[in-house]
């Protein structure tokens, strides 16, 4: 997907992009610059709700016990 800039700097987001990230007006976005490329993150209104059930299959508990089990037996 390809979009133009006009002579203000502004740029369309193309609806496919709009939809699948639920994109609306007033929706924030961050420009992150890695000195090659762009991205563009849609920033939700309420990260931690954005966030909730993220993790639901990770056994986190398991891993940090796991994790100080180990650094136990490493002394």
């Amino acid at each position: 997907m390809t979009s133009t800039v006009t002579v203000r700097g502004q740029t369309a987001i193309p609806v496919a992009i709009r939809r699948k990230y639920n994109i609306i007006p007033q929706t924030k976005l961050e420009w992150i610059d890695d000195g090659h490329t762009i991205a563009v993150i849609p920033i939700p209104k309420d990260p931690i709700k954005a966030l909730r059930g993220k993790f639901k299959e990770a056994d986190l508990l398991g891993n940090l016990l796991k994790e100080r089990r180990w650094e136990r037996e490493r002394g």
